[in-house]
Protein backbone atom coordinates (compact mmCIF):
# COMPACT_ATOMS: atom_id res chain seq x y z
CA UNK A 1 0.00 0.00 0.00
CA UNK A 2 2.46 2.77 1.33
CA UNK A 3 6.03 1.66 0.28
CA UNK A 4 7.88 4.93 -0.21
CA UNK A 5 6.33 5.64 3.46
CA UNK A 6 8.36 5.23 6.78
CA UNK A 7 5.72 3.82 9.41
CA UNK A 8 5.88 3.33 12.63
CA UNK A 9 3.30 1.74 14.88
CA UNK A 10 2.12 3.10 18.81
CA UNK A 11 0.99 0.85 20.77
CA UNK A 12 -0.34 -2.65 20.23
CA UNK A 13 -2.92 -2.04 17.79
CA UNK A 14 -3.16 -0.84 13.94
CA UNK A 15 -5.10 2.25 14.58
CA UNK A 16 -2.14 4.41 15.81
CA UNK A 17 1.03 5.13 13.82
CA UNK A 18 3.37 7.73 12.44
CA UNK A 19 4.34 8.23 8.74
CA UNK A 20 7.45 10.23 7.88
CA UNK A 21 6.22 12.89 4.99
CA UNK A 22 8.61 14.53 2.60
CA UNK A 23 7.15 18.48 1.56
CA UNK A 24 6.53 18.72 -2.09
CA UNK A 25 8.49 19.85 -4.77
CA UNK A 26 7.97 22.96 -5.86
CA UNK A 27 7.20 24.28 -2.48
CA UNK A 28 8.64 26.00 0.32
CA UNK A 29 8.37 22.90 2.03
CA UNK A 30 10.49 20.99 -0.51
CA UNK A 31 13.77 19.03 1.50
CA UNK A 32 11.53 19.17 4.63
CA UNK A 33 10.41 15.79 6.24
CA UNK A 34 7.56 15.77 9.14
CA UNK A 35 6.43 13.27 11.42
CA UNK A 36 2.62 13.08 10.46
CA UNK A 37 0.55 10.93 13.56
CA UNK A 38 -2.42 9.31 12.68
CA UNK A 39 -5.45 7.82 14.32
CA UNK A 40 -7.66 5.58 12.93
CA UNK A 41 -11.12 5.73 14.17
CA UNK A 42 -13.14 2.43 15.05
CA UNK A 43 -15.30 3.48 12.01
CA UNK A 44 -12.23 3.52 9.34
CA UNK A 45 -13.22 4.33 6.09
CA UNK A 46 -16.33 5.07 6.64
CA UNK A 47 -15.05 7.86 9.09
CA UNK A 48 -12.05 9.82 8.85
CA UNK A 49 -8.56 9.89 10.21
CA UNK A 50 -7.17 12.01 12.45
CA UNK A 51 -4.20 13.65 10.71
CA UNK A 52 -1.55 15.89 13.04
CA UNK A 53 1.60 16.81 12.62
CA UNK A 54 4.60 15.94 15.27
CA UNK A 55 7.13 18.44 14.50
CA UNK A 56 6.06 22.00 13.77
CA UNK A 57 5.67 22.82 10.40
CA UNK A 58 4.28 27.30 9.38
CA UNK A 59 1.29 27.16 7.14
CA UNK A 60 -2.04 29.07 7.42
CA UNK A 61 -4.32 26.12 7.86
CA UNK A 62 -2.09 23.76 10.38
CA UNK A 63 -2.03 24.82 14.06
CA UNK A 64 1.40 25.44 15.69
CA UNK A 65 0.89 23.96 18.83
CA UNK A 66 -1.50 21.17 18.28
CA UNK A 67 -0.30 20.20 14.80
CA UNK A 68 -4.18 19.63 14.05
CA UNK A 69 -4.88 19.83 10.06
CA UNK A 70 -7.58 21.93 9.02
CA UNK A 71 -8.18 20.14 5.63
CA UNK A 72 -11.89 19.82 4.41
CA UNK A 73 -11.55 16.71 2.48
CA UNK A 74 -10.22 14.70 5.52
CA UNK A 75 -12.03 16.58 8.35
CA UNK A 76 -15.97 17.03 6.41
CA UNK A 77 -16.34 15.39 3.11
CA UNK A 78 -14.52 11.84 3.80
CA UNK A 79 -15.74 9.59 1.83
CA UNK A 80 -14.78 5.76 2.40
CA UNK A 81 -13.60 5.57 -1.36
CA UNK A 82 -10.79 7.80 0.09
CA UNK A 83 -7.53 5.79 1.95
CA UNK A 84 -4.78 6.32 3.57
CA UNK A 85 -2.72 6.53 -0.05
CA UNK A 86 -4.95 9.73 -0.81
CA UNK A 87 -4.04 11.45 2.30
CA UNK A 88 -0.45 11.27 1.76
CA UNK A 89 -0.07 11.35 -1.96
CA UNK A 90 -3.00 13.77 -3.22
CA UNK A 91 -4.75 15.75 0.06
CA UNK A 92 -1.78 16.95 2.17
CA UNK A 93 0.82 18.09 -0.63
CA UNK A 94 -2.14 19.95 -2.26
CA UNK A 95 -2.89 21.60 1.06
CA UNK A 96 1.15 22.42 1.34
CA UNK A 97 1.29 23.71 -2.51
CA UNK A 98 -1.80 25.60 -2.01
CA UNK A 99 -2.59 26.76 1.25
CA UNK A 100 -6.01 28.47 2.08
CA UNK A 101 -5.35 31.39 4.42
CA UNK A 102 -9.34 32.23 4.36
CA UNK A 103 -10.01 29.68 6.42
CA UNK A 104 -6.96 29.82 8.96
CA UNK A 105 -5.71 27.67 12.23
CA UNK A 106 -2.61 29.75 12.26
CA UNK A 107 -4.31 33.10 12.00
CA UNK A 108 -0.09 34.91 11.81
CA UNK A 109 0.94 32.65 9.20
CA UNK A 110 -2.07 33.21 7.12
CA UNK A 111 -1.48 36.87 7.28
CA UNK A 112 1.49 37.18 6.54
CA UNK A 113 1.14 34.67 3.32
CA UNK A 114 -1.83 37.21 2.30
CA UNK A 115 0.34 40.89 3.27
CA UNK A 116 3.81 39.50 2.06
CA UNK A 117 4.39 36.04 0.33
CA UNK A 118 8.22 36.08 0.19
CA UNK A 119 8.38 36.67 3.99
CA UNK A 120 5.99 33.65 4.20
CA UNK A 121 8.03 31.67 2.23
CA UNK A 122 11.23 32.91 4.14
CA UNK A 123 8.94 31.53 7.58
CA UNK A 124 8.13 28.41 5.76
CA UNK A 125 11.31 27.72 5.03
CA UNK A 126 12.94 28.90 8.49
CA UNK A 127 10.67 26.56 10.50
CA UNK A 128 11.73 23.68 7.66
CA UNK A 129 15.43 24.31 8.61
CA UNK A 130 14.72 24.66 12.26
CA UNK A 131 11.98 21.54 13.17
CA UNK A 132 11.92 19.33 9.70
CA UNK A 133 15.65 17.82 8.62
CA UNK A 134 15.14 14.62 7.92
CA UNK A 135 17.82 13.27 10.60
CA UNK A 136 15.70 14.70 13.09
CA UNK A 137 12.58 13.34 12.53
CA UNK A 138 13.11 9.93 14.01
CA UNK A 139 13.25 11.80 17.17
CA UNK A 140 10.59 14.37 17.00
CA UNK A 141 8.39 13.72 20.67
CA UNK A 142 4.45 14.60 20.64
CA UNK A 143 4.58 17.83 22.39
CA UNK A 144 1.88 17.05 25.68
CA UNK A 145 -1.14 19.55 25.86
CA UNK A 146 -1.69 21.05 28.95
CA UNK A 147 -4.53 19.13 29.88
CA UNK A 148 -3.02 15.88 29.56
CA UNK A 149 -2.45 14.19 33.01
CA UNK A 150 1.54 13.63 33.19
CA UNK A 151 2.79 9.79 34.77
CA UNK A 152 3.60 9.62 37.89
CA UNK A 153 7.26 9.13 37.28
CA UNK A 154 7.03 12.40 34.90
CA UNK A 155 5.22 14.07 38.08
CA UNK A 156 7.92 13.19 40.45
CA UNK A 157 10.80 13.87 38.13
CA UNK A 158 9.64 17.50 37.43
CA UNK A 159 11.00 20.03 39.79
CA UNK A 160 8.76 22.61 40.40
CA UNK A 161 10.32 23.98 43.05
CA UNK A 162 13.34 25.41 41.41
CA UNK A 163 11.27 26.53 38.31
CA UNK A 164 9.35 28.56 40.68
CA UNK A 165 12.71 30.28 42.25
CA UNK A 166 13.32 30.92 45.60
CA UNK A 167 10.92 32.97 48.20
CA UNK A 168 11.04 36.86 48.77
CA UNK A 169 12.24 37.76 51.90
Amino acid sequence: MMSDYKVEMMNDGMQEFYVEFNGPKDSPYHGGVWRIRVELPDAYPYKSPSIGFVNKIYHPNVDEMSGSVCLDVINQTWSPMFDLVNVFEVFLPQLLLYPNPSDPLNGEAAALMMRDRTAYEEKVKEYREKYAKPEDVAGAEEVKSSDEELSEDEYAASDDEEIAGKPDL
